[in-house]
């Protein structure tokens, strides 16, 4: 046996082969580029991602030994993949990070709109979402949608290149537009946001018993495959990558430490009752109550441009050259021009550093960015509701030992890391052995084949009120939002205030 599966993110695409005991036998990435136009948006060539997707594939499928059984996909979601009655692009992908539609999210969350919405999805609005993005273009660039036949996610366009139909996995249409309580679009939500219009772009919800359909004789050309080879849609990068780390059971827990922070806990049924904040999934026999973040592995990045370092394990270098609770400085890490959206939603929402002086030094910065971006994991853990008694994290910031030992020191968890290079692919690889009748259910194919390495577990230290703290200094903190938008506007940035 063999398996392709493929993790298209949002900076990098990767395909992972597997062997008949679920090892990794090879693996290759190419980097995909996010283009920013506009201040605030954040746009992706979908031609480019094909294309990415076809070269690492087929890279793989040169290595691995024997035919391949199945190739399964999981991919960035959200935002709107916009494609014509062929199939073919109508323009760029609009991220799921992008900004554009921050003021008709403002306008929804004043007006109640989003707060009763979420009482049938489960998810807070924000700009990145097709609703909000659906809008934008309505009154912006009406052309395009009328030249467009389907409004697609990153998995979604995928498929469709390998396969020729046009469909989208249960998990990328549950936000905005599903009622959890029958996994099915609602007619009440698309009127709510003044999107009758629009039920005529909405690809076909498929759940776990129609996410397979064959190779294209032109996609296995491309890709090095046999046509006809069995493709599987699994659920998007988020909710894949959850089921890789083994986070497949009610009150199982999992951190993303990517591109987004994404804090999410598994559930039996949507909780619509509590609080509107967060983002909740259908999911093979369940759901996933997620909190991805606007602000994740960008603001180290930036913190590596802002002090001259070649790379994160840099930072964490220089981080672990600073005491806990760097001198007093503390971090407010929302720095996406989008605001944030969980664990609250506040298109207006900013970063600051607070109580710099001259005490403090790089290391101060470098290890206060770390702490603010792990005291937004344990918001999103408290967020949740759910009693969790461990945490699994995956990603690039999980090769940190330091933030794995902040994280696990914060949160007072023990925190599992995967064995896995690519845990993403290896959730769909899970996905792909139930959809293909080679594994019963995904708890079964993740009992079998999720690997962990030894927990990092908590240690008495000086956080006992980091997270106390840190809430208090962002209610304050908060009180300037508005007049930072003002200024901005002054500035001649119009994108961000209220309208």
């Amino acid at each position: 046996m063999a398996a392709i599966c493929v993790d298209a993110g949002t900076t990098v695409v990767k395909a992972v082969g597997y062997d008949g005991t679920g090892a990794e036998v090879a693996i290759a990435r190419r980097e995909t580029g996010v283009s920013r136009p506009v201040p605030g948006w954040a746009e992706q060539d979908m031609g480019m991602v094909w294309d990415a997707v076809a070269r690492t594939v087929r890279d793989v499928a040169s290595q691995v030994e024997g035919p391949v059984d199945f190739l399964a996909v999981t991919a960035q979601g959200d935002g709107v993949w916009l494609v014509d009655a062929a199939g073919e692009p109508t323009g760029t992908a609009i991220l799921w990070n992008d900004g554009r539609a921050v003021a008709t999210i403002d306008a929804w969350t004043r007006s109640g709109v989003a707060e009763r919405a979420f009482r049938l999805n489960g998810s807070s609005a924000a700009s990145g979402l097709p609703h909000a993005i659906l809008s934008w273009l309505r009154e912006h660039d009406p052309d395009r949608l009328d030249r467009s036949a389907a409004s697609l996610t990153c998995g979604g366009w995928i498929f469709s290149r390998l396969t020729g139909e046009i469909a989208t996995d249960e998990s990328d249409a549950s936000a905005p537009f599903m009622d959890l309580r029958t996994r099915a679009y609602s007619p009440e939500l698309m009127a709510m946001f003044g999107l009758e219009w629009a039920e005529r772009l909405l690809p076909e919800p498929r759940d776990d018993t129609r996410r397979v359909a064959g190779l294209t004789p032109d996609a296995a050309g491309l890709l090095g495959l046999p046509a006809g080879t069995p493709v599987v849609m699994a659920p998007y990068d988020i909710a894949s990558t959850a089921f890789g780390a083994g986070a497949v059971r009610p009150g199982q827990a999992c951190g993303i430490l990517g591109t987004t922070l994404c804090t999410e806990t598994v559930a039996d049924r949507p909780d619509l009752d509590g609080d509107a904040v967060g983002v909740t999934i259908a999911i093979p026999g369940g759901y996933l109550r997620a909190f991805p973040t606007f602000a994740g592995g960008e603001v180290i990045q930036w913190a590596c441009r802002l002090l001259g370092l070649p790379g994160p394990a840099a930072l964490g270098e220089l981080a672990a050259q600073s005491p806990p609770g760097a001198r007093g400085l503390a971090f407010l890490p929302y720095l996406s021009p989008a605001g944030e959206r969980v664990p609250f939603s506040d298109p207006l929402a900013r970063g600051a550093f607070l109580g710099m002086s001259f005490d403090h030094g790089r290391e101060h910065i470098a290890r206060a960015v770390l702490e603010g971006l792990t005291l937004v994991i344990q918001d999103c853990l408290a967020a949740s509701g759910v009693v969790t008694s461990e945490l699994r994290v995956c990603g690039g910031g999980s090769a940190s030992a330091l933030w794995v030992r902040m994280i696990s020191d914060l949160t007072g968890l023990p925190v599992y890391r995967s064995s896995d290079a690519e845990v993403g692919a290896r959730g769909a690889f899970l996905v792909g052995l139930v959809a293909t009748g080679a594994a019963a259910d995904v708890r079964a194919a993740a009992d079998r084949f999720v690997r962990l390495r030894e927990a990092v577990r908590p240690e008495p230290g000086p956080y006992g009120t980091a997270y106390r703290d840190f809430l208090a200094l962002r209610d304050n903190s908060a009180r300037a939002w508005p007049l930072l938008a003002e200024m901005r506007n002054r500035a001649g940035d119009h994108t961000w205030g209220r309208t």
